[in-house]
């Protein structure tokens, strides 16, 4: 019996807790955190845009100081005029002389190579012998331009200020350019905005332009020039483009007239080599001249005419070493200083003649009437 109360009493009380514990509200579960993803953390590409805009930023803070604007002084004419007067039978036709306008605008960029006041530019900037020209550089000093070397064979120019202690640009390397490579230029677009920077990249190497200015009636044939779509306006002419260590790589010389974000500059190697030439020269430029005018004679047309391949002379300068060596027009010259001349290569003659010195003296193999002769000539100095 006893047994048996034990055990229905302790039936009671399970049956209580199991009841009570009904009647304690339930707490709702909570729910799993998630794990931290990897993604949260801060992306390379940030990192990478803030480094670009640095460098950018100080990179012209490099080299805005040796960048100049050129500008170009000029006194101008009118033409003169008649006007009719009806109130005198006698001499209706009265003469109205011209007036004259002096202009003052700027018109280009420059960048300084040298302390003592040597800036290059682009020989179209200051192609007008007639014209006076100054120079404005970036802490706003004026300085006229005492002395313009105009180099013969490309869009360049030294020109010479008196000052001192000017800071120089450091000149890059642009033998090993690469497509996509970010490039600033720099300069005074349309004349009038000082010290204005683009940016943007290389889009072509080894191109062939025509370069012109918009101020001057001038325009030139270049090759081997770098393509970029940084903006270059009418105005940056002259100016630098540079890398993103602040050093030149090229020379802004033109823009494309058709397209849009498409400009050009000649290659800086192309300026080292002026430099160099300048300085060797003893502060003048000097470039070899053979004096003469010409058309290339490709392989096909020789064959069509019966003739060999070559330089087709057209005009022999007076008093030019062609002349003074016996070349005539309508000779046709095959080889020079023992290299054939190939007439499918427009720039092939010119190229020969600048790897050589003032003063050489090359052997050329010419085509006259069936004959082939030998003509022994002095380079002279283009003038």
């Amino acid at each position: 019996m006893k047994k048996f109360l034990l055990l229905l009493s302790t039936l009671i009380v399970l049956l209580a807790i199991g009841y009570s514990s009904n009647l304690l509200p339930r707490i709702p579960s909570i729910p799993s955190l998630p794990k931290v993803s990897q993604q949260l953390t801060p992306k390379v590409e940030k990192q990478t845009v803030v480094y670009e805009e640095s460098a950018i930023i100080s990179a012209i803070e490099k080299a805005l100081p040796s960048v100049v604007t050129i500008g170009i002084s000029k006194t101008t004419s009118t033409r003169d005029f008649f006007e009719i007067d009806p109130f005198d039978p006698f001499s209706p036709f009265k003469r109205i002389p011209g007036q004259q306008r002096k202009l003052e605008q700027n018109i280009g960029s420059g960048f300084i190579i040298a302390d003592n006041g040597l800036i290059v530019t682009n020989k179209h900037v200051v192609a007008d012998t007639e014209a006076s020209y100054k120079v404005l550089t970036s802490d706003d000093k004026k300085y006229e331009v005492k002395k313009i070397y105009r180099d013969p064979l490309n869009d360049l120019a030294i020109i010479k200020i008196d000052a001192s202690g000017l800071k120089p640009l450091n000149l890059g390397d642009s033998s090993n350019l690469k497509l996509g490579q970010s490039v600033i230029a720099i300069g005074t677009p349309l004349g009038e905005f000082k010290n204005t920077v683009t940016s943007g990249i290389i889009s072509g190497l080894g191109r062939g332009i025509t370069a012109g200015s918009p101020f001057e009636n001038y325009v030139e044939r270049l090759d081997n020039v770098i393509q970029t779509d940084a903006a270059i306006n009418p105005g940056n002419s002259g100016g630098p483009l540079i890398n993103l260590s602040g050093y030149a790589i090229g020379v802004n010389t033109a823009i494309s007239q058709e397209g849009q974000n498409i400009g050009f500059a000649i290659p800086i190697n192309v300026v080292k080599d002026l430099i160099k030439n300048f300085n060797q020269a003893g502060g003048r430029i000097e470039r070899p001249f053979l004096g003469v005018r010409y058309k290339m004679i490709d392989k096909q047309s020789a064959i069509l005419n019966d003739i060999p391949e070559g330089v087709y002379i057209i005009q022999v300068v007076d008093d030019s070493p062609a002349q003074k060596a016996g070349i005539q027009e309508e000779d046709i010259i095959v080889e020079f200083d023992g290299q054939k001349v190939k007439g499918d290569d427009d720039q092939n003659l010119q190229k020969m003649i600048a790897k050589k010195k003032v003063g050489d003296r090359v052997k050329l193999k010419i085509w006259r009437n069936g004959e082939t002769l030998e003509k022994n000539v002095i380079l002279g100095n283009y003038e």
